[in-house]
């Protein structure tokens, strides 16, 4: 049998290395347009801000140790024209020199990735643009940004690549404007988690630029300039467009293979296409999102290797079912972790899922061990039957480890109530007794089991002049250093049980505390002495962050007092 690949990345090489353990006598020829394969695409960014230093480190496998090792056919700097289908060939040119010839196969796996999308604009053309895709991409951006007289970037775009590549350029000492034509970056996080990782971005010198569409650019005497709508424009030496990905699916439209959702490769859950001899995997391709059920493209170097290995073993003979993804995915923001799987709340609102949400500020391990910090966990369950769809966590320590926890809930079938009942390990240093993923379940049963009802960000403006009670239950000195529009009182909650005369049990009566914990046992006082009670989900450090762009919005902190939980 003999096997020929097209892309030699995270997907290809995947297939060729799983395909060999199980047949040692195919023949694997393994095409790449580029000069490297089995490479590292997500540590890119990293190389380009000096973490990585050395260019060998990006690169997993060489043509030489693919052929060493698993005995493949390994061709790069070859581009795969076009696929003849009837006479299961593909025709192939060798970039160096030019030729043109024709490769047979048996069986075929596109895995071509993803190209980055270029918008349409004034001067998008320009020699101080680039585009991060690939290893010969990330030389040479990083000799752009090291030449002489370069001192400031200007990133277009909030997602993956472009928050990852402004973060490193700017530890490589340029002057960074990332430009975001939403109102927050990481589309697939709420505006709510996302806040303070903006407030992280400016700390560390980000001039962030948020709601701001790109109109195009335009070439100066000594640099590039950003013009963006509706505002003044973005001055820079060079500039990096990183406005997302598209399906890299031509040689599959041409070929006349079946197409799915944004012109992706359409794969059955063996990744083959409309061609039973012919599969694709990674980027490309449309898979299932198992929380909404339907067809997505996913780019993420996890699902990409797992498909490669799925497509190997159909073509082996071996029965083995691709599932689909949530998309669990993590990112390093300068010191800090956003980690999120699932939907959010503007996608499941698309898609009309009736949801539930709590959020909730923990600690990273025990508070009494040092260096705890806090961390935002928001999680996303449906109404219906309980069932998690969707989690967001911004923080330090620990973001990752809580974020898995979930998404294997989530793959399990598990309801948000579940978390209660999961036995995590603990130590200090790494958790508290109850761990975090622990409190989102029990936070969720005290919602679900009506125990408290909450009331979150968007809902405050709503509240203030009406007939509702804004009461902050903070101390004093907390209270002094900054508090929410329209809660003009103050009872700390300790002192709670002998003040409370002073409010009307007939108004209903809205609670707000730093995290969400004191204003819940205050909700509790309150409730069981017959008040009408309602706890501000993620507490005043989630409202600072939105409405004031300060970090944590841990003022107990900013103002030198005791920070009290």
């Amino acid at each position: 049998m003999k096997v020929v690949i097209v892309g030699g990345v995270a997907g290809g090489a995947s297939a060729a290395a799983r395909l060999r353990r199980l047949d040692e006598n195919a023949e694997i020829v393994m095409f790449e347009r580029t000069g490297y394969v089995s490479y590292a695409n997500c540590g890119l960014p990293y190389y380009i801000g000096g973490v990585i230093k050395n260019k060998e480190d990006l690169t997993l496998q060489t043509p030489q140790s693919f052929k060493e090792r698993f005995n493949v056919d390994v061709r790069v700097l070859t581009e795969v024209l076009s696929i003849d289908r009837a006479a299961k060939e593909v025709v192939a040119r060798d970039l160096a020199s030019g030729r043109e010839y024709r490769e047979s196969y048996d069986k075929l796996i596109l895995s071509p990735g993803a190209h980055p999308v270029v918008p349409d604009v004034k001067g998008a053309d320009s020699k101080k643009i680039y585009t991060l895709r690939t290893v010969e991409d990330t030389f040479r951006i990083r000799e752009a940004a090291l030449a002489d007289g370069v001192r400031s970037v200007a990133v277009i775009g909030g997602g993956f690549i472009g928050v990852e590549t402004a973060e490193n350029l700017r530890e490589a000492g340029l002057d960074v404007t990332l430009i975001q034509r939403s109102g927050h970056v990481l589309s697939p996080i709420d505006g709510d988690t996302a806040s303070f990782l903006h407030s992280r971005m400016r700390r560390f010198g980000v001039d962030l630029r948020l709601d701001s569409p790109l109109l195009g650019f335009e070439d100066t005497e000594n640099g590039i300039r950003v013009l963006i709508k509706d505002k003044a424009p973005a001055e820079a030496d060079i500039a990096v467009l990183a406005i997302g990905v598209a399906p890299e699916s031509k040689l599959a439209k041409e070929a006349g293979l079946e197409l799915g959702v944004k012109g992706s490769i359409a794969v059955d859950d063996r990744m083959r296409t409309s061609d039973p001899d012919v599969y694709a995997v990674g980027d490309a391709v449309s898979i299932t999102n198992t929380v909404t059920g339907g067809k997505a493209v996913i780019s993420l170097a996890g699902p990409a290797n797992k498909q490669g290995r799925v497509a190997a073993d159909n073509i082996a003979g071996v029965d083995h079912r691709y599932k689909g993804s949530h998309a669990a995915s993590v990112l390093k923001v300068f010191d800090m972790t956003a980690a999120f799987v699932g939907t959010n709340e503007k996608t499941a609102k698309a898609a009309g899922i009736d949801y539930g949400k709590v959020i909730i500020s923990p600690a990273s391990h025990a508070s009494y061990y040092p260096g705890g910090r806090a961390m935002t966990i928001k999680v996303l369950f449906t109404n219906t039957d309980m069932k998690i769809i969707g989690a967001q966590i911004v923080g330090f320590d620990g973001v990752d480890k809580r974020l898995d926890v979930i998404a294997t809930a989530m793959q399990a079938g598990l309801k948000v109530t579940d978390l209660a009942d999961l036995d995590l390990a603990y130590a200090p240093p790494y958790a508290s007794a109850k761990d975090p993923v622990n409190m989102v379940g029990f936070v969720a049963e005290n919602v679900l089991e009506g125990k408290v009802r909450q009331f979150f960000y968007e809902d405050v403006p709503s509240l203030v002049g009406t007939d509702a009670q804004l009461l902050d239950v903070r101390t004093a000195e907390e209270y002094a250093c900054g508090r929410a529009a329209g809660f003009d009182k103050n009872i700390p909650v300790d002192e709670l049980r002998e003040r409370m005369s002073e409010i009307d049990k007939k108004r209903p009566v809205y609670l707000m505390c730093q995290s969400g914990l004191r204003s819940y046992v205050a909700c509790r006082m309150l409730a069981q002495n017959g008040f009408d009670c309602y706890n501000f989900a993620g507490g005043y450090r989630l409202y600072s962050s939105m409405e004031k762009s300060r970090f944590d919005g841990d003022c107990a902190t900013d103002c030198g007092v005791k920070r009290i939980r």
